[in-house]
């Protein structure tokens, strides 16, 4: 009976030890929740008060602008007047009067070719000239006299011509090898060397006039509309990028290509200094008469995207307070002409409105910003970049 009882106290204290447990874990259970959920509902307190800081941006303000609507493209430089000056008659070089590269004026001798043989020739093709002149004087004489008949006077009259020509053959060949230059212009490299015997036809050096220069370049056939002659045109290129050269329109073929489509057009530009050389390759801007407004605004405030591109417009906000914020907006725009660093929005902007000019890549519809200029780079038609 003792032991009995003993068994049914053990079993007792077992199971007031097993409801001390399951008690005490959940006592631990309810701590943890209730530690947790202070902690979530201090979170949630604190992102409803939380609010995201502003972006720093930069902005400038959309205004009208003129443009004077042109046409650009790429053009090659060509000499008005070039040619390879060359020997008419054979003969040795005496003499060399220009060097390599140099400025040359019109008349100026180039090269000197041996003319003595030619000189003593013409010395006794004069002496017989003067005996046929005389000789035809006394023909005259005689005639008028009737003292020989009218064929004697014909033979000397022919005799006196043919001694003339001859007179006149031996300066032309005198003078032909006297090489001078034809018009104004620089002197390539000579081809040539003193005591050099030249044939016919052998190149002395290259001539290329320098003021002005053409510039021919092609333009679509849609061109042809607003193309015509005087029209202004603007030359530019690397190898000198800090100048531009003014010129006109010259020439507009009369025919288009039937491969291409495209019509050849030339244009003339004054090139006092000489530093536009024939064959260099430049860029040419066609300007057309007419001049347009347009919203012109910096390609850095353009968001590309395939469905559409888009500028942010900063916007003034109140808020309770009665403070002002400011946040930005985005809009869809469409692009036209680009010119340096500006585009031009044809529609989806209005004059006076305030943009993103640089930061736009980190803003969201209706985000809230802060407005440093101080720091924006300049937008321009020409950009000057320099090199570092």
């Amino acid at each position: 009976m003792a032991i009995s009882q003993r068994q049914h106290t053990s079993r007792l204290n077992k199971r007031r030890g097993w409801i001390l447990t399951i008690l005490a874990l959940v006592g631990v259970v309810l701590v943890l929740a209730a530690i947790k959920g202070g902690q979530i509902a201090t979170m949630l307190k604190a992102g409803k008060s939380f609010a995201i800081p502003p972006e720093s941006v930069s902005t400038t303000k959309v205004t009208p602008t003129e443009w004077q609507s042109s046409r650009e493209t790429v053009a090659t430089l060509v000499a008005v007047r070039a040619v390879t000056v060359a020997s008419e008659v054979p003969g040795m070089v005496r003499e060399i009067g220009f060097d390599s590269g140099a400025y040359l004026r019109k008349g100026e001798v180039m090269v000197q070719l041996d003319t003595s043989v030619e000189e003593a020739q013409l010395a006794a093709a004069r002496a017989e000239a003067e005996l046929a002149r005389a000789s035809l004087r006394r023909a005259q004489a005689l005639r008028e006299a009737k003292s020989n008949s009218p064929a004697d006077l014909d033979a000397a009259d022919a005799r006196a011509k043919q001694a003339a020509a001859n007179v006149a053959t031996l300066q032309a060949t005198i003078a032909k090898k006297t090489i001078r230059a034809p018009f104004d212009g620089r002197v390539s490299i000579r081809q040539v060397n003193l005591g050099q015997v030249l044939a016919a036809g052998t190149a002395i050096a290259s001539l290329q006039s320098i003021t002005p220069v053409f510039a021919d370049f092609w333009l679509p056939q849609q061109a042809l509309a607003e193309l015509r002659v005087g029209m202004e045109t603007r030359l530019h290129t690397d190898v000198f990028p800090k100048a531009t050269w003014e010129g006109t329109v010259t020439t507009i073929n009369p025919e288009v290509d039937v491969a291409t489509r495209n019509v050849r057009v030339r244009a003339t530009f004054p090139n006092a200094d000489g530093r536009l050389r024939p064959g260099m390759f430049v860029n040419v801007d066609v300007l057309s008469p007419e001049k347009q407004q347009v919203l012109a605004i910096p390609s850095t405030a353009i968001l590309y995207a395939p469905y559409g591109d888009s500028v942010f417009a900063v916007e003034e906000k109140k808020d309770d307070p009665g403070k002002g914020s400011l946040i930005a907006h985005q809009k869809f725009v469409r692009l036209g002409e680009r010119r340096g660093d500006l585009v031009a929005v044809t529609s989806g902007l209005s004059a006076g409105e305030t943009i993103v000019s640089s930061g736009a890549f980190k803003l969201r519809n209706n985000a809230a910003v802060v407005v440093h200029n101080e720091l924006a780079p300049n937008a321009e038609v020409a950009p000057t970049p320099v090199d570092q």
